[in-house]
């Protein structure tokens, strides 16, 4: 069942939530697809600008440059920066898979035992004006089972708002506290 949230910063999104088994749910966050506008928004203000140094000084490596930078730049972005999904299988007995879906294709996957997971906990941050919740796996610290070893913030890309944040958190505790 896909239902539609916001962002931290407003723009649309969507939770789809899948109940596999009893002890075993997926939760995938997708964001909007890549804005043809914003692209071309984007380079034409390059190349504009470009295009008025190449009219002041004639010199052409400005256009050659402008246009090898947008092309560069357009590549990187969708390779390493624009997130089309990110997902969070959590399995009881086995542990936690997170995913994350480039516009390129590309995916990375991690997965964390069970046996390493303490909790599963919804943070706040402080963000220049305002506050910003992100849920997150807490990882007990190998010496100490009682300590935390470390945090891992889950959906760091479409950063979904406490409402959103709520509904996987409370289906998550609920996988987790099963017996």
């Amino acid at each position: 069942m896909a239902v539609q949230f916001t962002d931290v910063n407003g723009t649309a999104i969507t939770l789809d939530c899948q109940t596999h088994t009893d002890f075993c749910r997926e939760f995938t966050v997708s964001t909007p697809k890549l804005s043809l506008r914003s692209t071309l928004m984007y380079t034409c203000t390059v190349w504009l600008f470009a295009y008025a140094v190449f009219f002041f000084t004639d010199n052409t490596l400005v256009l050659s440059s402008a246009i090898i930078v947008t092309l560069v730049g357009m590549m990187v972005h969708i390779h390493f920066v624009k997130v089309d999904h990110e997902s969070l299988l959590i399995i009881r007995s086995l542990g936690i898979q997170l995913s994350s879906s480039f516009a390129s294709g590309r995916e990375c996957t991690s997965f964390i035992e069970m046996s390493q997971i303490k909790d599963i906990v919804i943070n706040e941050a402080v963000h220049m004006h305002r506050v910003v919740y992100y849920l997150c796996i807490l990882l007990k610290d190998p010496s100490d089972p009682e300590k935390i070893a470390s945090v891992v913030p889950l959906f760091q890309s479409s950063m979904p708002r406490l409402n959103c944040l709520t509904q996987v958190y409370k289906a998550c505790q609920e996988i987790l506290l099963l017996n």
